[in-house]
């Protein structure tokens, strides 16, 4: 399984499935548009690692890496 916390920089998936837990942090991410089908790009990094910045639907979205572990994609 690779998560979006896994691909590299610059690189393009697809959201196959989100794996949170619970149903506040769920709805959260599917409120902000990363749902089952999108296409996310990761765009930058932070030097530590966390957080990371993601295009999804046409707009910046800054989430925290275990949010991201959360997520699986497909390349």
């Amino acid at each position: 399984m690779k998560t979006l916390d896994k691909i590299p920089v610059l690189s393009n998936a697809v959201v196959k499935k989100v794996h949170a837990k619970g149903t506040s942090l769920r709805r959260r991410l599917l409120d902000m548009g990363i749902t089952q089908g999108c296409q996310v790009t990761k765009v930058r990094q932070a030097p530590l690692g966390d957080p990371i910045e993601l295009n999804v639907r046409g707009y910046s979205l800054i989430i925290r890496n275990e949010d991201a572990m959360l997520i699986e994609v497909e390349c």
